[in-house]
């Protein structure tokens, strides 16, 4: 008798339990969909509603064909024999004489649109599994090595709708994989990062409003697809990063919003509920249930998908109740402005997917001072391993944005990032954030002509290379795209037919090689920084060093179209250094103005130190010098 009622329940009552406290973390093994050997068990939790029902094709969506049955903390479940893989399906709930038919909120994949459609508004769940064959299984050993910490991390971003197209179609998730992987591995990059793949109505929004957060968008293919991609990328060395939106939610009607008939994801707080910046609900983080989805759909991508890190999206947003709202917003329940609910979700996903995938990387995105991001929660910490520097990126583009007649009035902006350099562990970003909204691209931030702005390009690469925290760069910018992104094109690849361009991109592919060879490059500690001079602003030139490994590197920045020969520069080290690179070299599109490839130290104190040499800076320009052996 025991083992018979056990058949005809799919929930367990430890499970529901969990679900009832909010720690049933991998949710996503019970609610939704789950074929078996005769049919398939929906489940979904939907505690205000008073009657629901799984209707689809497999019973010609008939709303009264499968009544669900309630349990315990909301959920309801039913078994439906002679469900196939494939079948479309949606859930008809019903409250108070209101009834609505909502998509699962955790569908493994959603239907494409109808012929000539674009979004994915009213579409129906699909039934699937999601087996696959991965090859992978060398980089996933490989990845449990040494803390990415002391590893290079360089991340290529990418949107996978606009990276290629072919004619106006985009590349699905099958055939952008190999020549992806080939652009990917020829620059050197050591991670891809992509902008959020999980199923979003309205295409306009790059993924950052989200319906399905279980789905790989159906534009690009099944979730088989976007598994067959990541195992490429991950054969051919490459991490495979995703963009994660725990802060707010797409409120299209058959998705989420008022799911069972009242606000069951999102806020009851009006106030609270709705996000101005983007025309968003917010997830109201303190219902067991929200803190189970979110838990959950981090620990279902990075376990099911094999995704080596993510990337949380609009943390700030997350941090503070008054955020972009002006006076309008509720106090904690203490009368202040942290929202200690998000604050609480954000450590605990971080603490449950270091516990089941611990080798993963956890990144903010946080534009504020808040303290501890990157610190461990028993650290009182948030519990990321990474924070992006948006205090970087911001100072050194305006910098760089300046014309260089008035960049010693500006030296400070450049070269303040270093104070705090080492409170977080960072990620330096050149994000697509900054090549939108009449931002223009990074090509035309930068003053001058077309040769200066190549020029500057490469300088400013050099620079992120040089400091501190590891390193992303957005599609397009490893060849100067000319033009600011726009999402309904693939980026300019034509542009790369310009010398200039073709430059650019040489300087790039051999700057991560650089970085990913020198161990000094991936020393982000303290110890792995000196500066040689940072006060030269009436020239415009800084000079640094950086160690790890038993190597060293010097960094000579001119940030002048103007050459500096005989600019003596204290040195870390008696003997010959070799320029192991110059961003000026005729080689990336530069004047081809250096130092013979080599410079012997003198015993004239300079800088503080007891060697010295003369150079010369070229213009516009990053000479990187290494001691010869």
């Amino acid at each position: 008798m025991a083992q018979k009622t056990a058949r005809r329940a799919w929930f367990a009552s430890e499970e529901l339990q969990q679900l009832e406290a909010g720690v049933f973390y991998r949710s996503y093994k019970k609610l939704g969909a789950h074929l078996d050997e005769k049919g398939a068990w929906f489940a979904v939790w939907a505690p205000g509603a008073s009657a629901v029902s799984v209707l689809g094709d497999f019973n010609d969506w008939n709303p009264d064909a499968h009544p669900m049955r309630r349990r315990k903390g909301g959920v309801w479940e039913k078994r439906v024999r002679g469900v196939r893989s494939g079948q479309k399906y949606k859930y008809r709930i019903a409250r108070n004489g209101y009834s609505t038919d909502k998509t699962d909120p955790y569908a493994f994949a959603m239907e494409p649109p109808a012929p000539g459609g674009d979004d994915a508004s009213g579409l129906a769940a699909l039934v699937c599994d999601l087996d696959y064959a991965w090859g992978d299984a060398e980089w996933m050993g490989q990845r449990r090595g040494p803390d990415s910490l002391d590893r290079p991390v360089s991340i290529y971003e990418v949107h996978l709708g606009s990276w290629r197209k072919q004619g106006t179609w985009s590349l699905g998730y099958r055939e952008i994989a190999k020549p992806l992987a080939d652009h990917v591995e020829r620059l050197g990059f050591t991670h891809v990062e992509f902008m959020p793949v999980m199923e979003h109505p309205f295409y306009g929004s790059w993924g950052y409003q989200v319906a399905g957060y279980y789905a790989p968008t159906f534009r690009y293919g099944a979730p088989a697809d976007f598994k067959y991609l990541v195992d490429h990328l991950h054969q051919r060395g490459i991490g495979v990063l995703l963009d994660w939106v725990p802060a707010h939610f797409a409120t299209d009607p058959q998705a989420l919003v008022f799911f069972d008939g009242g606000t069951l994801y999102e806020y009851d707080d009006p106030v609270m509920r709705h996000h101005p910046d983007w025309g968003t609900y917010v997830f109201d983080y303190n219902k067991p249930g929200v803190r189970n989805f979110l838990v959950s759909n981090a620990i279902f991508w990075l376990e099911e998908y094999h995704i080596d890190g993510l990337r949380f999206d609009a943390v700030a947003s997350m941090l503070y109740r008054d955020y972009s709202r002006g006076g309008d917003w509720t106090p904690n329940l203490f009368g202040g402005r942290e929202n200690l609910e998000a604050i609480d979700l954000l450590k605990k996903v971080n603490e449950m997917a270091y516990a089941h995938v611990p080798d993963v990387l956890m990144i903010a995105e946080e534009s504020t001072a808040w303290p501890g991001v990157s610190k461990p929660t028993y650290d009182g910490g948030l519990g990321f391993l990474y924070k992006w520097n948006m205090g970087w990126m911001h100072d050194t583009l305006e910098y760089m944005e300046k014309d260089p007649v008035y960049r010693k009035h500006h030296q400070e902006g450049l070269t303040f990032p270093l104070v705090y350099a080492y409170s977080e562990h960072y990620i330096l970003p050149l994000s697509h954030d900054e090549v939108v909204h009449g931002k223009g691209s990074l090509w035309d931030k930068m003053p001058g002509d077309a040769w200066q702005k190549a020029a500057n390009l490469r300088l400013l690469y050099g620079h992120q290379i040089g400091h501190p925290g590891k390193k992303l760069l957005f599609m397009g910018g490893e060849f100067g795209q000319p033009s600011e992104w726009d999402h309904d094109h693939a980026i300019d690849w034509d542009a790369l037919k310009d010398p200039l361009h073709q430059g650019v991109m040489a300087w790039a592919q051999d700057l991560y090689a650089l970085y990913r060879d020198h161990p000094a490059l991936w020393n982000d500690r303290p110890g792995g920084f000196e500066w040689i001079d940072f006060s030269d602003a009436d020239d415009s030139a800084i000079s640094y060093i950086r160690l790890g490994g038993g190597r060293t590197l010097v960094f000579l920045f001119n940030f002048t179209p103007v050459p500096r020969a005989n600019y003596r520069i204290g040195m870390p080290a008696e003997g010959r250094w070799r320029e192991v690179l110059n961003s000026d070299a005729r080689l990336y599109g530069g004047s081809g103005v250096g130092n013979l490839g080599r410079v012997d130290t003198e015993p004239v104190p300079f800088h503080g130190r007891s060697q010295s040499v003369t150079v010369t800076l070229p213009p516009l320009a990053v000479a990187i010098l290494e001691q010869e052996t």
